[in-house]
């Protein structure tokens, strides 16, 4: 596997419907990485630390980015959020908050906790694709990427 299928995108998404549109638009951007989808804050964290049903994933495999919600199931986007940022390890990941909430109380909890991006998910379709084609370009292809040696799960 080259270095580039190894940088994982990990897209943390409880609805079914912005999950198949999220993946739809990246695949129609010819976005390649792989895409590990999971679907509360509670699964999020088991990925990110390798731990728990996710204790057997292959650590060499890198985060590119993590695509996170903010209102879901188990752990909040914001508690994940805190703990990616907590950890020496995983306190650099780029982590994109991609959420339906207009709240300004998420939006500012969000950057207070060190999101690097926050991108209210628009309502129609064709404005959802290009919202996340442009994430995907930015994030993916634009944006450079911490040299491996400097990132790791916790």
């Amino acid at each position: 596997m080259n270095e580039i299928n190894q940088r994982v995108i990990l897209l943390v998404e409880d609805n079914p419907d912005d999950e198949v549109l999220t993946l739809r638009a990246l695949r129609k951007s010819n976005i390649r990485n792989p895409i590990t989808v999971v679907r509360d804050g509670a699964e999020a964290l088991d990925y990110i630390f390798i731990r728990g049903a996710h204790a057997g994933r292959d650590p060499s495999i890198q985060l590119q980015v993590i695509l996170l919600d903010i209102h879901l199931p188990k752990v909040d986007g914001l508690t994940v959020l805190r703990r990616i940022r907590e950890s020496e390890h995983t306190r650099l990941l780029p982590v994109v908050m991609l959420t339906s909430s207009n709240e300004e109380r998420d939006l500012d909890g969000s950057y207070e906790l060190g999101v690097n991006s926050y991108v209210r998910k628009p309502v129609g379709v064709t404005d959802f694709f290009e919202a996340v084609r442009q994430l995907g370009m930015y994030w993916l292809i634009l944006n450079e990427p911490l040299p491996r040696n400097t990132r790791g799960a916790g």
